[in-house]
C-alpha cells in the first residue's frame, strides 16, 4: 500500500517534469549559485544585484539554447550549431554531406524560447532564497505557490510544447 504523498513531494515531482524543458547546465548553475549569491535569502543590496545578474544570465541561456540544434557530421561526431532562417549554422565549420538547410528557424522555436524562460521563472519563484531576497513578504505564501505553480506552469507549458513540438536536440538539454 502506497503512502500518501505530501504536497511538497507532489510539487517536487511536478518541478522535475518541468525541468526537462530547461537546459541542464542552466538549472544546475542557478541551484548551485543561488543560495550563495542570495546569502540564503538574507540579501543586502549587492546580493540583489548579483542575484538579478544570475537570473538574467540563466534566463538568456534558456532563451538562447532554444535556437540551437545538433547533427551527426560526416565524421560520425555530433556537431552543434545555431539555427537561422537559412538553416543551421555549424560551429566550427566542417565538411558535411548533410543538408543543414532543413534545420531552419520556425515559429515553434520562438514559442519554445519564450516558454523556456517562463518555465525558468516558475522554477525561480519556487526557490525560497530568491523569494526571501526580493519579496520577503511572499515567503509566507510559498505553500500556496507550491500547490498552484508547478501544475499550472507544467500544464500550460506541456500543451504549448505539444502544439509546437519539434525534433531539435538543443545544446544543454537532457537527451531525448
Amino acid at each position: 500500500m502506497a503512502a500518501k504523498r505530501s504536497i511538497s513531494e507532489k510539487s517536487l515531482a511536478g518541478v522535475a517534469k518541468i525541468l526537462k524543458l530547461l537546459p541542464t547546465g542552466t538549472v544546475f548553475l542557478f541551484q548551485f549559485l543561488g543560495p550563495v549569491i542570495t546569502n540564503n535569502g538574507k540579501c543586502q543590496t549587492v546580493n540583489k544585484y548579483l542575484t538579478g545578474f544570475l537570473l538574467s544570465v540563466c534566463g538568456m541561456s534558456c532563451f538562447f539554447s532554444s535556437y540551437t540544434d545538433s547533427y551527426k557530421g560526416g565524421d560520425g561526431k555530433t556537431h552543434y550549431g545555431i539555427v537561422t532562417f537559412k538553416g543551421l549554422r555549424p560551429s566550427p565549420k566542417n565538411e558535411t554531406l548533410i543538408d543543414l538547410s532543413q534545420h531552419k528557424l520556425r515559429l515553434g522555436d520562438f514559442v519554445h524560447a519564450s516558454f523556456a524562460v517562463i518555465v525558468f521563472a516558475g522554477v525561480v519563484v519556487l526557490d525560497p532564497d530568491t523569494i526571501r531576497c526580493f519579496y520577503p513578504s511572499l515567503a509566507y505564501d510559498q505553500k500556496t505557490l507550491l500547490k498552484v505553480l508547478p501544475p499550472a506552469v507544467g500544464s500550460v507549458s506541456g500543451v504549448v510544447f505539444m502544439l509546437f513540438s519539434n525534433k531539435r536536440h538543443y545544446i544543454g538539454y537532457p537527451a531525448s
